[in-house]
């Protein structure tokens, strides 16, 4: 699918407030209703939308501590621990790196002590593992809310 400049512009209003109606869409950029839902429906259909969902403040939410970590792999573990990685309820994000069968990994946590524990006990017990490195976030100047068009 194609994006045009009126597909762009519903997907910044849509990133910008994804609970925005149809009727409020079309009113600011002069286009019916039904206009902009069409639009949208061959979005979602072209996998452009994937979804709609819920933007949580991890802070607010008692998730304190941000980690980042790089995963180093022995290559025929690297799928295996991955799997067991994405099934921990710490773990916001992982994907694999290039370089030496590597995994990078977002890990949000209550507390330093919950760190300490998620490191020891579950990321350090896991089979494959050779190279954990860990950065601890300090400060968040912009996350990824939507992707500018």
């Amino acid at each position: 699918m194609k994006i045009d400049d009126t597909d762009r512009k519903i997907l910044e209003l849509l990133t910008q407030d994804g609970r925005m109606s149809y009727a409020e869409i079309g009113k600011e950029l002069s286009l019916s209703r039904v206009s902009v839902r069409e639009r949208v429906n061959q979005m979602k259909k072209a996998g452009v939308i994937e979804k709609f969902s819920v933007v949580i403040d991890s802070e607010a939410a008692g998730k304190t501590v941000s980690a980042f970590f790089e995963v180093d792999c022995e290559p025929a573990y690297l799928v295996k621990v991955a799997e067991k990685l994405v099934n921990n309820p710490s773990v916001a994000s992982c994907y694999q790196m290039t370089g030496p069968s590597t995994l990078h990994m977002h890990v949000l946590v209550e507390d330093f002590p919950s760190l300490e524990k998620f490191i020891n006990n579950e990321l350090y017990g896991i089979k494959g593992i050779s190279r954990v490195e860990s950065h601890i976030l300090l400060r968040r100047f912009k996350s990824r809310s939507g992707l500018k068009l």
